[in-house]
C-alpha cells in the first residue's frame, strides 16, 4: 500500500462507519481505497477529517473490526 497524496485523500468517499458508536465523539469514518486504485479501506476520527488516516488491507480491515466491535468502551 503506498502513502495517498492529497488529491486521492480529498477524493475518497468517506461515510460513517456502521461499527461507530451512538456516541458522536467515538465516530470513526471509513472509505474504500478501491476508488484511488488500492486494495483495501482507509479508516479515519470523523472529528479530524484533515488528520492521519490508516489504510488497511482486506484481512487487517476485518481483524481490525473483530477486536473494536467487541472492545469496552474506555
Amino acid at each position: 500500500m503506498t502513502t495517498l497524496n492529497p488529491d486521492a485523500r480529498a477524493s475518497l468517499p468517506w461515510r460513517k462507519s456502521s461499527y461507530s458508536g451512538a456516541n458522536e465523539s467515538q465516530c470513526v469514518e471509513v472509505a474504500p481505497l478501491a476508488t484511488v486504485g488500492q486494495d483495501g479501506i482507509a479508516v479515519r476520527d470523523s472529528k479530524r477529517p484533515d488528520g492521519p488516516i490508516v489504510q488497511l488491507g482486506p484481512t487487517a480491515f476485518a481483524a481490525f473490526i473483530a477486536h473494536t466491535q467487541y472492545a469496552p468502551a474506555r
